[in-house]
């Protein structure tokens, strides 16, 4: 009785599938080339520009993201169909034939067995792949962009040619390996060596299980089937990459030696962070740098009224930086005004800034506009300001409800000059601010003038010889440095450091791996190495301890390394450089 109800429950679920094979299907790509997007947990997929309803959404499942079977072969053009005899639905992307086997669960792929749940899962009654399984028998690409739940397939059609040429030969895949056998964790070298006999070239290669590094060793089947410019493709080629015993590199150690600047990891479960909080901190001499007063007007961030938000007196060399949001319900005018009470004209000449247009996303403002200032572009910008007036220095576009801003200003003047920091639902009029706009009062964050803008850290890393850490705005070994509020008369810490440059200087550093590791919530920033720029991340956002980032790499011959760094506005600290020392010898 017990085998009979689970036959049962499988044709149960076999004739579900019929019915999803019936209605719902996608509507299939005829240009050359698909790009497919779809969204975790929501029936609403995009083939090329077109909207497509999805008989159940993709998801993701023990970590790998299922779509649907009927979808994802109409969306890239292979044959997917019912037996209702034999209760199986067979698939042929590029040549192969996949058989799924609903009541025995199993899957035949070009008569060789495996098991069904290593491939397909039924849920709610549908059909449901691997992406990544089927999507590699098609040489699809494919990405997942988890901080939006998004999943992108790009797959272009092999070009076919209406033209018959007596003399057309299909093309040779062929390729070997650098050398006969490789240790774990040794980059593999593939040398292709197809070829066309009609001398048109190769227009595309299909790879199977090209890793750069194998793991485990074994030997390891990869194959190569390449397409001509006519369309004509060759046989499939097989050849094979033995792995010995013996360690090169372990998957944990690969990304720091071989992955290139930018690529993220797991931490989790990873050896070599699974002590990080044991790695000790690096010496370093702090050195304030004087002689550039900086303004930060940061509170209120969250704009809830028009008003006067900092106003100070500079003269000579300063930094002015702002981040604030619109949190009123209507469109903000954001200015920065230079008020001249002298007799005599007062020139400001702007020597570097770093701007961002109004958005919605404080983390991109604050990191586009901090990759902006550190760019350094040279400015000669000058503004003078004559006896007795008031000028706009800077004036924002219009900040819509939910909209921000974040810019920083290097500048230098020949006289004392108020600058004023000033939001307005109305045109802002420099000679009128002050005796129509009131101060607003003080609601967090940061606020006032302090008398350090640039920071400079020269660290000894000469005895490095495990992974060490540099700290960055937590307070303690990154200290805050000290202003004054000019509106509420108080001494005040500039809690983050925002607005502030640091230079980070190391003579003759070792070779190492530089990583950063966000710890006090969600990282989203820019660093300059060497005048090489590493965004942390390259998009979307770096989570707390779960990743840790690859932002540069020294070989040993370099005289010095120098890394440049500003905390960009809407990001969490403290954060740590990490530094881990290479061998040389791989």
């Amino acid at each position: 009785m017990m085998k009979w109800k689970k036959k049962a429950a499988a044709l149960l679920s076999a004739a579900m599938l019929l019915q999803l094979f019936v209605v719902g299907s996608a509507q299939a790509v005829s240009t050359t080339t698909a790009t497919i997007v779809l969204y975790l947990n929501s029936d609403t997929a995009y083939v090329n520009t077109t909207q497509v309803k999805l008989g159940a959404p993709a998801t993701i499942i023990n970590g790998s993201t299922y779509v649907p079977a009927r979808f994802l072969g109409e969306a890239l053009g292979f044959k997917v169909e019912w037996d209702a005899v034999t209760n199986t639905i067979s698939m042929e992307p590029e040549d192969n034939r996949i058989v799924l086997d609903l009541v025995q669960k199993k899957v035949f792929i070009n008569g060789k067995e495996g098991p069904f749940d290593d491939y397909a899962a039924i849920v709610d009654g549908n059909l449901l792949v691997k992406l990544t399984w089927v999507a590699d028998y098609m040489g699809a690409n494919y990405t997942y962009n988890g901080d939006v739940g998004r999943v992108r397939i790009t797959y272009v059609k092999p070009p076919v040619s209406g033209y018959v040429d007596a003399y057309s030969n299909k093309p040779v895949a062929k390729f070997v390996t650098g050398k006969p056998e490789y240790r774990i964790g040794e980059p593999v070298k593939y040398v292709d060596l197809s070829y066309d006999p009609d001398a048109e070239g190769i227009a595309q290669r299909y790879w199977r299980n090209r890793e750069e590094a194998f793991f485990e060793p074994g030997t390891y089947s990869v194959t190569l089937q390449v397409y001509d410019y006519k369309g004509n493709k060759s046989a499939v080629y097989t050849n094979y990459v033995k792995v010995t015993d013996e360690v090169f590199l372990s998957k944990d150690e690969y990304p720091l030696y071989k992955k290139p600047i930018g690529t993220s990891f797991k931490t989790k479960g990873s050896k070599l962070f699974g002590n990080y909080h044991g790695f000790p901190e690096v010496a370093k001499q702090v050195t304030q740098l004087k002689g550039r007063k900086l303004l930060v007007s940061d509170s209120p961030e969250n704009v809830e009224t028009e008003g006067i938000l900092y106003q100070d007196v500079v003269n000579g060399k300063a930094r002015l930086y702002a981040d604030h949001m619109n949190m009123t319900k209507k469109p903000l005018e954001f200015a920065i005004l230079a008020t001249n009470d002298s007799d005599k004209e007062v020139t400001i000449k702007t020597t570097k800034r770093g701007e961002v247009f109004p958005s919605i996303y404080a983390m991109l403002i604050g990191r586009e506009a901090s990759v902006d200032f550190l760019m350094g572009t040279p400015e000669e910008r000058t503004l003078v300001v004559p006896p007795n007036s008031s000028v706009v220095y800077s004036q924002m576009p219009t900040m819509y409800p939910e909209q921000g801003v974040n810019l920083f200003y290097d500048l230098e003047t020949d006289g004392p000059v108020k600058i004023t920091f000033a939001a307005s639902h109305t045109k802002i009029k420099p000679e009128t601010v002050e005796s129509t706009l009131p101060r607003l009062g003080y609601n967090g964050n940061v606020r006032g003038t302090f008398d350090t803008a640039d920071i400079r850290w020269d660290v000894d890393l000469s005895g490095l010889n495990q992974p060490s850490i540099l700290t960055l705005g937590d307070g303690k070994s990154d200290v805050y440095v000290n202003g004054y509020d000019v509106f509420r008369k108080e001494a005040v810490n500039n809690y983050g450091n925002y607005g502030v440059k640091y230079d980070i200087h190391i003579s003759n550093p070792k070779p190492m791996a530089i990583l950063l590791m966000g710890l006090g919530g969600s990282f989203a920033g820019a660093f300059k190495i060497n005048g090489d720029f590493a965004l942390v991340p390259e998009s979307g956002i770096l989570p707390p301890f779960e990743e840790v980032q690859l932002i540069g790499r020294t070989d040993g011959t370099e005289k010095d390394l120098h890394i440049e760094f500003t905390p960009p506005a809407g990001t969490f600290f403290p954060a740590e450089l990490i530094f881990y020392p290479l061998d040389t010898t791989k």
